[in-house]
């Protein structure tokens, strides 16, 4: 996994493995993936899942072809409120993207340390034991 930025502004944790590395046949399946660990989870607390992809078709938007199926599961680690400003980077999400022969994984960076690494523990467990 390795931090990013992008647009010169938002620091990002990804990784890209190739289709054959994942225990999972595509995006709805790694997506289902991480909401069962998020659910079972003591802290997280389970959102929703956001169809990035249907919605950029929706609008008519542009898709670089070489994206198959795009996905974000969103949630929140939310275990303390200390002042309002918390509010403007929660919940988190994890993106999912399906490209020809990979997954790109990612997730903006969190404040917080625990959190960051709960969510690289997550993505690195979906990797194939075989």
């Amino acid at each position: 996994m390795i931090r990013k930025q992008f647009k010169e502004i938002y620091s990002l944790y990804e990784i890209i493995y190739k289709k054959e590395e994942l225990k999972h046949q595509s995006v709805e399946d790694i997506v289902a993936d991480l909401k069962q660990m998020i659910i079972d989870h003591p802290v997280i607390a389970y959102i929703d899942i956001f169809d990035q992809y249907q919605q950029t078709q929706r609008v008519n938007g542009v898709i670089n072809p070489a994206i198959k199926a795009a996905q974000n599961i969103i949630f929140c680690f939310g275990m303390e409120l200390p002042t309002p400003e918390v509010l403007a980077v929660r919940p988190r999400s994890i993106g999912v993207c399906e490209l020809e022969d990979s997954y790109v994984i990612n997730f903006m960076e969190a404040p917080n340390a625990q959190a960051n690494a709960t969510m690289v523990e997550m993505i690195k467990s979906l990797k194939s034991t075989d």
